[in-house]
């Protein structure tokens, strides 16, 4: 019988290969075999992930993650999709990001998700190499970046800083802040639905009021 799902390794990442026309639960009970076996064969490494062969929704996404994280001693930083014209646009939009902030003494650089209601407060700019889970939140007086998705909580400009800005390569906050003024979300989409496209997109203030905009050249130019 075919594998369920084959992992490739690679430097700095892991990318699976999984059937289509097996029940997911399936793929995720070999997955979790296949790292226990081999736990000290992937050691402790910051990977990114990717899969491909079969769409997923955003929970089943996360269970991956968790299949993975419980079954070795991997530190999965962000899922990265196969999608190569979404993969370009995410490569440009974090190299411009990186321009804007340089890391020292202007940020901070966490590696790692944000979840089980942790808050994340820093007194700088701050990357964030993973997601920011539900329940979950992050504060900075300056920008804040999730190389990720952001699904929980986020402060940027907490002390009263102009020109502050959150970025996300997956937007979809529980709460968003910037300055004084709070995010008003009227997108009625449900947070784990099917996510045929997924966009970069930064929030920031225009007009006394935060707005979303897709992450792109011209948008980060103007700051």
């Amino acid at each position: 019988m075919k594998d369920a799902v084959v992992i490739k390794s690679y430097q700095n990442g892991i990318n699976l290969i999984m059937r289509e026309d097996v029940p997911f639960e399936q793929i995720t009970e070999e997955l979790s075999a296949k790292f226990r076996s081999s736990r000290s064969f992937f050691g402790n490494a910051d990977v990114a992930l990717s899969y491909e062969g079969r769409r997923l929704e955003h929970g089943q996404e996360l269970a991956l993650v968790d299949a993975i994280r419980l079954s070795s001693d991997l530190n999965l930083v962000c899922v990265v999709g196969k999608d190569e014209e979404t993969n370009r646009r995410y490569i440009k939009a974090i190299q411009k990001v990186q321009q804007k902030l340089p890391l020292g003494s202007e940020g901070q650089l966490h590696k790692g998700s944000l979840k089980n209601r942790e808050v994340l407060e820093t007194e700088s700019s701050i990357i964030i190499l993973g997601d920011v889970y539900p329940g979950s939140a992050v504060m900075s007086p300056r920008n804040i970046i999730v190389l990720g998705g952001l699904y929980g909580e986020a402060y940027a400009g907490t002390d009263g800083r102009e020109g502050a800005y959150v970025a996300a390569l997956e937007m979809e906050p529980e709460r968003l802040k910037i300055g004084d003024f709070k995010y008003k979300n009227n997108d009625r989409q449900t947070k784990w639905g099917i996510r045929s496209k997924v966009q970069p997109k930064i929030a920031h203030l225009k007009n006394d009021k935060i707005v979303m905009e897709p992450l792109t050249k011209e948008i980060l130019d103007t700051f």
